[in-house]
């Protein structure tokens, strides 16, 4: 009776699963059903049977923008801000993790300060600073200030608190071997997992980021894909540009979700690989 029981439970969660995998992708399907929609066939029904105005959504995103152009704009703004954020993060967070000086409480806390205050609260003083520094209308304020990422180093400094073995780095060190040989042949390859999932938030985060690039770039054809987007969304015939606007959105989508199966496969070979216990 014991196994029929647990076979019950373990087929009842499996369905429960299904069905929230299933609730969690119609949103998704609903959007590639959308762009093959007219505006007024989305605004008078619901329904995920596809519709025949994808052609005409196609031409009507190109009248407003180049698409593919706010694609590669948006990819040399996102990956090197993406590598940035990771790889500086993760050697702040090693060196909070793995080194013990008098300040090294007093940097932790001020990172958990800056993790509480809003971004949005300095946009006006940083754009003043990118005038004075004739930074504006240029990918240098996206990409740089993007070293700083206080969530990502918290992340990180938890991380390798809990996957580095100190007896592993002392060992290294009695071998011989540099900091930095350390850091990127011992502490990388340990903390790749959390590196690898922070880099997918971080990109995610890069890639949507709409404010700042609208502020800061002044050039239409050095627009984001979100930026250009805008102009579809900020049209006066909303309705008639609503399949437009789910086509664009479904094509954004497209470079996030190649970024997530690349990086998924280095979070799930690595969450065991490495492990060393105290």
């Amino acid at each position: 009776m014991n196994g029929i029981g647990y076979k019950i439970k373990k087929s009842i969660l499996y369905i429960l699963l299904i069905l929230l995998g299933i609730t969690c992708m119609l949103p998704f399907i609903l959007m590639l059903v959308n762009a093959t929609r007219s505006g007024t066939e989305i605004a008078s029904s619901f329904t995920f049977i596809p519709g025949n105005s994808l052609k005409d959504n196609w031409n009507t995103v190109f009248e407003y923008f180049n698409l593919f152009k706010g694609i590669w704009n948006s990819v040399k703004v996102a990956v090197p801000a993406t590598l940035l954020t990771v790889y500086f993060s993760a050697m702040t967070a090693y060196g909070l993790a793995m080194y013990k000086f008098k300040a090294n409480k007093l940097i932790f806390g001020t990172i958990l300060v800056f993790m509480m205050i809003p971004g949005q609260l300095s946009l006006i003083g940083f754009y003043n600073l990118c005038t004075k520094l004739h930074l504006v209308n240029s990918y240098i304020p996206l990409i740089i200030p993007a070293i700083a990422a206080p969530g990502t180093v918290f992340f990180l400094r938890q991380y390798a608190m809990s996957s580095l073995s100190k007896s592993l780095i002392e060992a290294a060190r009695i071998d011989g071997a540099s900091e930095f040989y350390i850091f990127h042949r011992i502490a990388i390859p340990i903390m790749a997992p959390g590196m690898a999932t922070m880099g997918i938030m971080s990109f995610i985060t890069n890639w949507n980021n709409y404010l700042l690039p609208m502020i800061v770039l002044n050039d239409k054809e050095k627009f984001t894909l979100p930026v250009m987007m805008a102009s579809l969304r900020a049209s006066t015939d909303i309705q008639a540009n609503q399949g437009a606007i789910y086509l664009s959105v479904a094509i954004s989508v497209i470079p996030i979700l190649l970024v997530f199966a690349f990086f998924s496969k280095y979070i799930i070979s690595g969450i065991s690989a490495g492990a060393v216990k105290e």
